[in-house]
């Protein structure tokens, strides 16, 4: 696939993981009233969180994406690729630290079954809404190792070049002389 292609494929990828966020947010937002929860509270801080560090890897992969417009700059393309991946890669930590792990998911449908009414149809929606944010997660890591995979094979991107040379000094020291040496006595 093309370079600007593979990259132009992972921005809409990111952007559809961006949509998903965003339909979650707005699940965890529309909470039953009435009462609070330190679940419902620590599962909207991490959504938000992701969505503010999604925010910088839509900018870093378009960044990535005009890199690699006419003409190519692939080092810059490379940086931005770099700084998409490190902010990827703290959302994926996120969402599986923090929203997906098995004691959250029971933590949400605890919080459901235990307070009843509306609360049991809106823990099985967020538990569904943090469930379809997983294949587009998946996407994205598939995407970016597509985009690195592009640019290594690109040349002169990161190739290094070592020449061994022979080259040595040669030290040559004096002999030291000793006050009890005397000239032309060996």
């Amino acid at each position: 696939m093309a370079l600007e292609a593979t990259f132009r494929s992972m921005l809409v990828r990111l952007q559809r993981l961006n949509d998903d966020l965003l339909v979650l947010r707005l699940t965890l937002g529309d909470k039953p009233p009435g009462s609070e929860s330190a679940l419902v509270d620590q599962l909207e801080n991490t959504v938000l969180d992701m969505t503010g560090l999604l925010q910088e890897a839509l900018d870093s992969s378009r960044e990535a994406l005009s890199a690699t417009g006419r003409p190519v700059d692939l080092d810059r393309a490379w940086r931005a690729l770099t700084a998409c991946q490190d902010c990827f890669q703290r959302i994926a930590h996120q969402f599986s630290a923090d929203l997906i792990s098995y004691e959250k998911l029971k933590d949400l449908a605890t919080l459901g079954s235990q307070r009843g009414g509306e609360w049991f149809p809106w823990a099985n929606s967020t538990k569904a809404g943090i469930e379809q944010c997983r294949h587009p997660l998946e996407e994205v890591s598939n995407a970016l190792v597509g985009c690195w995979q592009e640019l290594a094979e690109r040349p002169g991107m990161m190739s290094v070049s070592v020449q061994a040379t022979n080259i040595g000094q040669q030290i040559a020291g004096t002999p030291e002389r000793n006050e009890f040496d005397i000239e032309g006595v060996p």
